[in-house]
């Protein structure tokens, strides 16, 4: 039996642990970038296979960059499909407080990114006192835009991690491997604008290996910043502070 480690929490949302592990057994069934391994999963735990964390490489950031665009590839039954073998809305944040992520099939990513991502965020800052009603106008503004088709592209449905930030990417002395997965059906663009908003080692290395195996579709660096839009709204319901002005600042580009 290989090492373990144990994620564990009493605290966690019914659901949690199992939501996770399945995110994680789908992104590995796509053969394309490495996702930590699952050992066995509980109420309030997960054990997964122990990492030896190693050292960013530019090897092994052109081998994440061509992985990824493997597990895109592979897709998903439609924008907002869970992962295999779970059903309902899941989960998007930290342990300590994770957020609900809805999960309803949409034909679009508009459809998608405008109601189950902007709106249902914008709704919990409302809730939260961190979104004002001037705040509610800007990011409704780029709702509309969405359902307009106006920011919108015909790719079919990617197989995403869907928190796809620099600290969910474990390097050890062998491979860059996926950790912490909101999997679901998604745009691939958004693994890679999340990949890119805190940082990620050899981003560059990243990209042209993963345009090497999917080249991405024309004007992708103008739909960077929508594709962040998100993160940064989840990270101003749970954090505040310079992140409120940052996703308005934001949206008001789209908007």
């Amino acid at each position: 039996m290989p090492a373990t480690f144990r994620k564990s929490s009493a605290s966690a949302p019914r659901g949690y642990f199992r939501w996770e592990a399945a995110g994680l057994v789908w992104l590995a069934a796509a053969d394309g970038a490495p996702a930590v391994g699952v050992v066995e999963v509980g109420e309030q735990h997960l054990d997964l296979v122990r990492l030896e964390p190693g050292r960013p490489t530019p090897e092994h950031a052109e081998t994440l960059g061509r992985g990824l665009a493997r597990t895109h590839d592979a897709g998903a039954a439609a924008y907002g499909s869970g992962p295999d073998g779970w059903s309902g809305a899941g989960f998007l944040g930290p342990l300590a407080e994770p957020l609900p992520l809805p999960l309803e099939p949409v034909p679009t990513w508009r459809a998608l990114h405008a109601e189950q991502r902007l709106r249902h965020t914008l709704r919990l800052g409302r809730d939260r006192g961190v979104y004002d009603a001037a705040a509610t106008r800007t990011v409704e503004a780029v709702a509309a835009r969405l359902e307009r088709g106006e920011l919108d592209d015909p790719e079919p449905p990617s197989r995403v991690h869907g928190d796809l930030w620099s600290g969910n990417v474990l390097w050890t002395t062998t491979a860059a491997v996926l950790i912490d997965p909101a999997a679901h059906g998604g745009h691939r663009e958004g693994d890679l604008a999340m990949l890119a908003l805190f940082g990620c080692p050899y981003l560059d290395r990243v990209l042209a290996a993963y345009d090497e195996v999917h080249p991405l579709a024309a004007g992708w660096q103008d739909r960077v910043l929508l594709h962040q839009l998100h993160p940064l709204m989840m990270h101003a319901v749970l954090f505040g502070g310079g992140y409120v002005a940052h996703s308005l600042a934001v949206a008001g580009h789209y908007g």
